[in-house]
């Protein structure tokens, strides 16, 4: 399933396109966070919900505030999928409750297929070919990735209307421009 990857200890970890999972890890009495990305995984001594709250205000909000977008968005207001950075298409989930200390946060973008395997473990194929066991039911984590599917078209349907308007406010300030000429008014 996995090939075994070196794991790097780091102090620092924003969430970049190129993070898959990040998964609580006990290490001594501490929870801390398995990073997986497409090449290298980490080790980081923050737990899961800390790098999902700061990786969100590196890209210039809070995690609450991107909570209060989604509800706002899609009304979803349990286990709620948020939007980390919409400009480079990351969007995370969470397995279980964020408070819970065993939650896992995947990245929508890199979940190529899911597989039922036992009543509550599910196999996760990733955009990179490597699958991982993951602790949470099939269709609980089928129910995840519906709910984030739904928070990016929500958004980008936004985010492209927005585009539009402004594309035809910049057309229709062109057009008042061109129609007035170059000549001085009253001048014969």
């Amino acid at each position: 399933m996995n090939r075994e990857k070196k794991r790097t200890m780091i102090d620092e970890y924003e969430i970049n396109p190129c993070t898959m999972m990040i998964i609580p890890t006990m290490y001594g009495s501490k929870t801390y966070s398995q990073i997986v990305e497409l090449k290298d995984e980490f080790l980081s001594p923050f737990r899961p919900i800390d790098i999902i709250k700061k990786s969100c205000q590196y890209f210039g909000s809070s995690y609450e505030g991107r909570i209060t977008g989604t509800k706002q968005l899609v009304g979803i207001t349990h286990k709620v999928p948020i939007t980390i950075d919409p400009t480079n298409s990351i969007y995370f989930f969470p397995t279980t409750s964020p408070l819970n200390i065993q939650c896992i946060w995947i990245s929508h973008e890199h979940v190529v297929s899911h597989k039922r395997l036992e009543p509550n473990t599910t196999l996760v194929t990733f955009r990179n070919k490597e699958s991982y066991i993951i602790p949470v039911s099939y269709s609980s984590f089928e129910n995840q990735l519906l709910r984030t599917a739904l928070l990016r078209t929500k958004l980008m349907q936004r985010i492209e209307e927005t585009e539009r308007n402004s594309f035809y406010l910049y057309r229709k300030q062109r057009y008042f421009e061109a129609s007035e000429g170059n000549g001085e008014y009253g001048k014969h």
